[in-house]
């Protein structure tokens, strides 16, 4: 069959299983968009408009996090590719799966200077912008090169440590056409997990089974790898805590005696804790990046290598990265696990972990860990603070739900303080911690998930971002639920600006009009606008009575709560250490940021 370069792209994503395209159409891309146009009306595939190529990116993320399966993102060529870059570093970051198609010039005008062309310095130069923030990308020149792109394409981006993979087509090859036999996509693909080698198996059993203050740090490889069960058994039967990170939270049930939440300056007082009193870790899919470690400082988060770790990952490139280990362990954690467990069931060294002086240890730390929360809680008063928020949702939202964080105090206070008991219930934006990404996400977890609610918790600042993203939440009847926690400014890093520089330093984030007077847009009016439901609540009452409202209303809702910006209430508990540069003028604030949580207060 004779197929246009468009008509090859848009049949391969149909026949790879694809659901949605997203993006904006533009001169870049017209012959792919009437490809599509022909397959959309014939059911074949779906296509989404959205209102900005970076929450096109952002949605499709959040889509593969929830489900495994990615999906399509497409626009023109300048401005419109350039727009994705912010989600692609995103999605890079974090190991998850997009694919991305923009168009590109046409071949035999490259250098010429076409609209939306950049090239001073190298032809059709923007391709060039996303090497660094790609697992691959490729460059078509040929309608001929397609098919095998494409495939190659699906096989990256699926196939061992997952990635966002782009391919850049020219407006001509697009529209230029082919004799193709088949676009088969399964007979390229290496998607099968592998396990770890006997013998790294045996050196890692040797260390666990000898261990009597076991860590299990699970990372965002336990979710993408779908292993919670496999953690759950391995953890039960080696009576292990289980510290999660950023990217791992709710890959372990937090209602569990075992969970010891979260280590790192973003962490708990009781995963700090059980982590640098361990003296073994296993590390599971986790990359140990600075807030999960605390900076590296020493007796903060981790005492390594004091600790003995044990480090698996299916990129070994991460083992050893940035700690030595005792054993490194190359393989899927799933099957790892699998092979860990069977080690302790041949052996027979299976115990009743609620016997241990251990599990007690667990239990107390857990115990005083709700406590402080509790305490820091009521020191606020009266205020409306992001923590009682959390609070309200961990009575009242549903536990099969969803919840989307971007970066800023509420990703911090949701990791710290609510309880997630089903696996991939948790998305967020680890380590490239971008603002924006919450909405948008949130809209593709509701694509994946339509039966289930999602709702996404960000700062005013974050949401104003992509907040357009509501016109696509309406068009399409994609009902997430955004809450928007307003104090009126970027409380994240104010915050940090006292606690590390001092009071006096604060600088640039409250949102303050001209007359000197905070200034806030009204969030509910702009929602009812895009017809959207809204309700504004300027209490937990009103929260709560607004949360049950949109839960019942099945529309696309918003519901923005007035919270405080008052200091120190604006965020949560700093339980860790984290290496925040300062001009050497500063020292006291500093000194005081570095001891406010002494290690020494749950020892």
């Amino acid at each position: 069959m004779k197929l246009t370069g468009g008509e090859i792209i848009v049949d391969s994503l149909i026949e790879a299983g694809v659901e949605y395209v997203l993006g904006i159409p533009g001169h870049g891309c017209l012959a792919f968009f009437d490809a599509l146009r022909d397959r959309a009306s014939k059911n074949e595939i779906k296509y989404i408009q959205v209102k900005q190529e970076m929450s096109a990116v952002h949605m499709a993320d959040a889509y593969y996090r929830a489900t495994g399966k990615p999906l399509a993102v497409f626009t023109s060529i300048g401005a419109g590719a350039l727009n994705t870059a912010i989600g692609l570093g995103t999605a890079y970051v974090d190991s998850t799966s997009v694919l991305v198609i923009t168009g590109d010039t046409h071949t035999h005008m490259r250098g010429v200077g076409v609209l939306q062309e950049v090239e001073r310095k190298q032809d059709s130069d923007v391709f060039n912008c996303f090497k660094p923030i790609t697992k691959r990308c490729w460059r078509v020149d040929t309608v001929g090169q397609l098919p095998r792109i494409m495939k190659r394409a699906f096989n990256q981006m699926l196939s061992g440590r997952k990635g966002p993979v782009l391919v850049s087509v020219p407006m001509d090859v697009q529209a230029d056409s082919l004799e193709v036999e088949t676009l088969k996509m399964d007979n390229r693909f290496a998607q099968e997990l592998f396990p770890a080698n006997d013998n790294a198996i045996a050196q890692a059993y040797a260390l666990m089974k000898d261990a009597k203050r076991p860590v299990i740090v699970a990372g965002g490889g336990v979710l993408y790898s779908q292993a919670h069960q496999e953690l759950i058994k391995l953890a039960e039967t080696w009576g292990a805590a289980v510290v999660t990170t950023m990217a791992g939270k709710s890959a372990f049930p937090e209602n569990h005696p075992l969970y010891g939440w979260h280590g790192g300056s973003k962490g708990t007082d009781v995963g700090n804790y059980l982590c640098r009193n361990a003296d073994l870790v296993l590390a599971l899919g986790c990359r140990f990046a600075d807030e999960t470690t605390s900076s590296y400082k020493k007796g903060a988060t981790y005492n390594f290598p004091d600790t003995k770790l044990i480090h698996v990952d299916i990129d070994a490139s991460e083992i050893g990265k940035n700690y030595p280990v005792d054993v490194g362990v190359l393989g899927d954690v799933k099957l790892v696990m699998e092979q860990l467990y069977t080690a302790f069931v041949t052996d027979n060294n299976i115990a009743d972990y609620k016997k241990t002086g251990y599990f007690k240890v667990i239990t107390e730390q857990n115990k005083k860990w709700a406590e402080t929360l509790k305490k820091e809680r009521e020191k606020s008063g009266d205020r409306v603070t992001i923590s009682k928020v959390i609070t309200m949702l961990n009575e009242k939202y549903p536990k099969e739900g969803i919840v989307v964080t971007s970066s800023g105090n509420s990703q911090a206070q949701i990791l710290q303080e609510y309880c997630f008991v089903e696996p991939k219930t948790h998305i967020t934006t680890g380590g490239l911690s971008t603002m924006g990404f919450a909405y948008p996400a949130a809209l593709g977890a509701k694509l994946a998930k339509p039966n289930i609610p999602v709702l996404a918790l960000v700062g005013d600042g974050d949401f104003m971002m992509t907040m357009q993203e509501m016109s696509t939440a309406v068009q399409y009847n994609i009902n997430a639920i955004i809450i928007v926690v307003n104090n009126i400014g970027w409380h994240a890093i104010k915050d940090l600006q006292i606690d590390v520089y001092g009071k006096e330093y604060a600088y640039g984030n409250d949102f303050i009009g001209t007359d000197g007077k905070p200034y806030t847009p009204d969030f509910e009016s702009i929602a009812k606008g895009f017809g959207m439901y809204a309700q504004k609540a300027s209490s937990i009452q009103e929260a709560e009575k607004a949360l049950e409202n949109t839960l019942i209303s099945k529309k696309p809702s918003l519901i923005e709560i007035d919270v405080t910006s008052e200091h120190p209430y604006t965020g949560g508990i700093a339980t860790g250490w984290w290496d925040v540069p300062v001009p050497a003028y500063i020292k006291e604030p500093f000194e005081k940021y570095n001891k406010a949580r002494e290690l020494e207060s749950l020892e």
